[in-house]
């Protein structure tokens, strides 16, 4: 029986559209597969498709610095100057992130350009090779000026993950103690465990000045592993780079589940108090002035204008390493709280301490007031105890204990108000009962003076000594209240 013999079989095809090497100008082929010109040029548009797509779907919804103030101005009382430069720092953090987004995508197809991904329009090519870096933060100001706070409302705002991580508990590798890694760590927990979504979150690490350089007579001639080993662990991790971090524990080793993080699009924000700055920005503006009566140091500026002169010499005098202190190039100062402005803390903010007593003696359905003066002594004593912000809290539940103590047990409590004197100490909150007014010996007099009073109206309106069955009845009750 004849065969047919078809010589074309042996000529390479396609293995998706099925034409020879013959009907295409170039065909790649490799281990039982090939592919021509013109389906990866159509899998290249299909897949630069996708990712404009992708970048459209994950382009980060941006807030204006002004939008951002405004929204802190909600939330914190005054720092205006904090607010303005974390505002302009984070909305360029996160404009950057879109920039990157649109140029991987404009990447894979070159004729994007003429349909920008975001924005009005394209960028010109003078500015397609250049790379925007990423600009941390560091704050320095007194304890409880909000620090935390404004990082915190800041991430609420963007809407991004956000983590706090004490830096007086980590330690180089290999040491007790937390690793750097931790800090990664705490940050994919508050994404609950989406990786994606953490790689553009906010880390704030407090106590920052508190892994200074050791120096003075008290140094030890071990290695400083808490100190500047940390700051060296943190560089990398800071400006960016693909971290292995632990799901779970503190340590790394070969059985436990690890995941890759990319920290180029982490903001950091470091905070302090950084406790004796001030006196190295004072000595050195001291060195700038010669005469009699000169000396600097000795003038009575206040230390919020002295730390708003601070510079990066002064920060590698205090203990940070000067690579540390370039990769936070956005710095800010905050200043101290005086009474006013913690007055204005406990009342004014929509989340104010005022408000969440309420909110707690509301649950038992009791008024809680404070009066002006009562306001303006819990403020003076945050003050007088240098406590700041932070220790208002600590003064609220000191005045409010017997009352939280006693208000479960009771039903006849309506009302409770806080004065002066109750802040001070030398008498409880007062009580408004729900039937009668202020626990007073003027109350019960009132309610004994009713009856008299309407048996005086009855007595103008009908005749002497005619008395109705009404009459008989309010005899009774002023006889029971006697």
């Amino acid at each position: 029986m004849a065969q047919i013999v078809n010589y074309a079989d042996d000529v390479p095809r396609c293995s998706f559209c099925g034409k020879t090497e013959h009907e295409v100008d170039k065909l790649i082929t490799g281990p039982g597969v090939a592919i021509c010109e013109e389906c990866i040029a159509l899998c290249v548009n299909i897949i630069s498709d996708e990712k404009r797509k992708e970048a459209r779907a994950a382009r980060l919804h941006l807030v204006s610095p002004s939008h951002i103030c405004e929204y802190l101005d909600r939330y914190v009382v005054g720092q205006q100057d904090a607010k303005r430069a974390l505002a302009v720092a984070v909305y360029n953090h996160y404009k950057r992130i879109n920039i990157e987004i649109a140029d991987e995508a404009r990447d894979l197809d070159e004729r994007s350009a003429s349909s920008p991904v975001f924005g009005e329009g394209g960028q010109g090519d003078d500015l397609r090779d250049v790379k925007v870096a990423k600009s941390n933060i560091l704050m320095i100001g007194p304890t409880g000026t909000g620090k935390t706070y404004l990082a915190s409302t800041l991430a609420h705002v963007m809407n991004v993950p956000f983590a706090i991580v004490d830096a007086t508990t980590l330690t180089e590798a290999g040491y007790v103690g937390d690793d750097v890694e931790t800090v990664l760590q705490r940050l994919i927990e508050a994404a609950d465990g989406d990786v994606k979504r953490a790689e553009r979150g906010i880390i704030y690490i407090d106590e920052i000045d508190k892994i200074a350089r050791k120096t003075g007579e008290n140094t030890s001639i071990t290695r400083d592993v808490s100190g500047e080993g940390v700051q060296q662990a943190l560089l990398k991790i800071i400006e960016g780079t693909v971290a292995t971090v632990p799901m779970e524990g503190t340590r790394k080793h070969r059985e436990q589940e690890q995941v890759k993080l990319d920290t180029r699009n982490i903001l950091f924000i470091c905070g302090g108090a950084f406790v004796g700055l001030e006196d190295i920005v004072r000595g050195r503006m001291g060195r700038r002035f010669s005469g009699f009566g000169a000396d600097w140091t000795k003038q009575d500026m206040p230390s919020d204008d002295v730390l708003a002169h601070v510079t990066a010499d002064d920060l590698e005098q205090f203990g940070l390493l000067p690579e540390f202190i370039g990769r936070l190039p956005v710095v800010t100062t905050l200043h101290g709280l005086d009474a006013i402005d913690l007055a204005r803390v406990l009342a004014e903010p929509r989340n104010s301490l005022v408000q969440q007593y309420r909110k707690l003696f509301a649950a038992e359905s009791v008024k809680l007031t404070f009066t002006k003066e009562s306001i303006a002594q819990i403020a003076q004593t945050a003050v007088d105890r240098g406590t700041g912000a932070r220790g208002l809290r600590s003064i609220m539940e000191q005045v409010l204990q017997g009352p939280m103590f006693e208000i479960p047990d009771r039903t006849d409590v309506a009302e409770v108000i806080v004065t002066k004197a109750s802040v001070e100490g030398s008498e409880q909150p007062r009580y408004v009962l729900r039937d009668q007014e202020l626990r007073s010996p003027v109350a019960p007099q009132r309610e004994h003076a009713k009856p008299q009073l309407a048996l005086a109206r009855r007595s103008m309106n009908h005749p002497a000594g005619a008395e109705t069955p009404e009459d008989a009845a309010m005899h009774a009750d002023t006889q029971s209240i006697a």
